[in-house]
């Protein structure tokens, strides 16, 4: 990286073997070369020590206390703001729904007890306990807090202690030594001093101190990374609420869809039964010459047809026993406690008050989350922005340093040593440009896929309100039907057993008697659907639970700028 750095360091050397004369005064300018040190400028000034302990302990204490204000300014005031706006028209919204036929707000808590089922009360609970895919979410979720408070980091000081003890034993003929004789200032100008230069030097020096560095983050660089990665914490939390909905509506789902193949398995063996008893009549006609060979073999492949149909049914229910108790995170076993023979949750036929389109902003947490990953983008750009511009640093260490080792702990004995480092970039092969380009195409992507998602969810709720709405008439419809076939049924068993009526006839009304009640299970099964699909659609707190998280993770996305405070977390 090639940049433009001037480095200023103001030096405090304390000890018997770093002190000056009273009265001096000197700098030393030097310029860095080389790969192991930054280019820039470096000026160091040298201090006198304070001659009091009560004088020592303020000076010493003092970069720690600047880089803790710097740290509070960064946290509490923000600078410059690089952050784009989001057009909002891209979340516009109707003003009410099409089809809607009932006012009223939205109440989804716990909609599933309009069955009246303690067992799919039951197994709902199982689900949100035991079911894997939820607990991955969690995961994810835990995986976001943790790098929220990894990329807040940098908003504080970092502090690193330090102990060291050197030994020096070299000879005054070699190294520098040398190249300062080469060049005229040997042992004989010490001499005319009246210095004499020992054979070697060896020196120990004992030193216990605290490194510390801290990036004033006056563009907000940290800042809006901090916020992106709050943003993107919500977005993960709000994907889990979204996760958790579905698994409550799949299991919701797989539930209704096991109890109409129970009913539509024992529907289908008692029309075997029927068929069979009407095998069994052509037999006896046939046998008689009242009917011929085609109208005995018609009756036999009914027979079969019906008796096909079973195999098929028990299929569809094992592998719909299977999935739910994949949702429950168990085994079969598990799964045979907790359903019993008998399944009959109740028809629930109340229409669904859906509210007005802006609530689902609020609502649908897989809405928030595409809003919050608008934010994540957005901050984003503001912290690539800020790559531009120079960056102001601080380092620095202070502590306690001497030659002697029971002098370690003397407090006449303390150092400080501070930079500050102003880096600016001047070349870096268009790399930084290229990242605020990066940004800024997945602050139009995430744009893109926040809009799609708000205008999906309304169509998915009028789509789920216009289904409702037919599933409640055909079920309607179906009813009815079912009335009438058990009514002609019971009429034609009359007739059938004071001898008025045929037993070919009572057989086909109790046929289609079975035809109208599978129709009006599949009806209830669908009307089931159409209830859980308008409820997804819509979203909101389906439980306590849901409510309370929605409360912590739907913040508002001018509220995500106080998520620095919540450090804690």
């Amino acid at each position: 990286m090639t940049g433009l750095r001037v480095m200023v360091v103001i030096v405090d050397l304390v000890g018997r073997h770093f002190t000056r004369k009273p009265g001096q005064e000197y700098a030393i300018i030097r310029l860095h070369s080389g790969e192991s040190k930054p280019q820039g400028l470096n000026i160091m000034i040298h201090e006198s020590v304070r001659p009091a302990l009560m004088t020592r302990v303020p000076g010493l204490l003092l970069p720690l206390f600047a880089c803790c204000l710097l740290s509070a300014c960064a946290l509490k005031m923000n600078l410059v703001d690089l952050a784009p706006e989001v057009d909002e028209t891209v979340s516009a919204l109707p003003d009410e729904y099409d089809g809607t036929e009932v006012a009223g707000a939205y109440e989804p808590m716990q909609w599933w007890k309009a069955f009246s089922d303690p067992v799919l009360d039951r197994i709902i609970e199982a689900a949100l306990d035991s079911n894997f895919d939820l607990a991955e979410a969690v995961a994810r979720v835990e995986q976001a807090r943790a790098r929220e408070r990894i990329v807040k980091a940098p908003a504080f000081p970092l502090l690193q202690p330090s102990a060291d003890i050197t030994d020096i034993d070299v000879p005054t003929n070699a190294g520098i030594a040398a190249q300062l004789d080469e060049v005229g200032l040997g042992p004989d100008v010490y001499s005319d001093f009246g210095i004499e230069l020992p054979d070697r030097l060896d020196l120990t020096t004992y030193t216990l101190g605290v490194d510390f560095s801290y990036e004033l983050d006056f563009w907000g660089r940290n800042r809006n990374d901090a916020l992106a990665a709050g943003a993107e914490r919500l977005a993960r939390e709000a994907d889990y609420l979204t996760a958790r909905m579905g698994v409550l509506a799949e299991t919701v789902r797989t539930y209704l869809e096991i109890v109409d193949l129970r009913r539509q398995r024992k529907l289908a063996g008692e029309n075997v039964e029927i068929f069979r008893q009407r095998e069994s009549l052509a037999e006896f006609r046939y046998d008689r010459g009242r009917i011929d060979t085609l109208a005995l073999y018609a009756a036999r492949q009914n027979l079969r047809n019906a008796e096909a149909e079973v195999p098929q049914m028990e299929a569809l229910l094992a592998d719909a026993e299977g999935r739910l108790w994949v949702l429950l995170g168990g085994h079969r076993s598990d799964l045979e406690e907790m359903l019993p023979d008998s399944l009959a949750p109740a028809t629930a036929l109340e229409p669904v008050p859906a509210g007005i389109p802006a609530d689902l902003l609020a609502q649908r947490p897989d809405v928030s989350a595409a809003r919050q990953r608008v934010e994540a983008a957005r901050y984003t750009v503001g912290a690539r922005r800020a790559d531009m511009l120079p960056s102001l640093s601080l380092y620095g260490s202070i502590g306690l340093q001497s030659t002697e080792g029971s002098e370690w702990f003397d407090p006449d004995q303390w150092f400080r040593n501070l930079s500050f480092n102003l880096l600016g970039p001047v070349f870096q092969g268009s790399r930084l440009r290229s990242n605020v380009d990066l940004a800024e195409a997945r602050l139009d992507e995430v744009a893109a896929a926040y809009g799609r998602s708000v205008v999906t969810a309304v169509k998915e709720v009028e789509a789920a309100l216009a289904r409702l709405e037919a599933g409640r008439r055909r079920h309607t419809l179906l009813a009815s039907l079912a009335d009438e076939a058990r009514a002609e049924n019971a009429l034609q068993e009359q007739r059938y057993v004071s001898g008025v009526g045929e037993y070919e006839a009572f057989l086909a009304a109790a046929q289609n008697l079975l035809g109208a009640q599978s129709g009006l299970a599949a009806a209830e099964r669908d009307l089931g659907y159409a209830r859980l699909a308008l409820h997804r659609a819509l979203g909101g707190a389906w439980t306590v639970r849901d409510r309370e998280a929605n409360r912590r993770g739907s913040a508002a996305p001018e509220d995500s700028a106080r998520l620095l405070a919540n450090s804690t977390e």
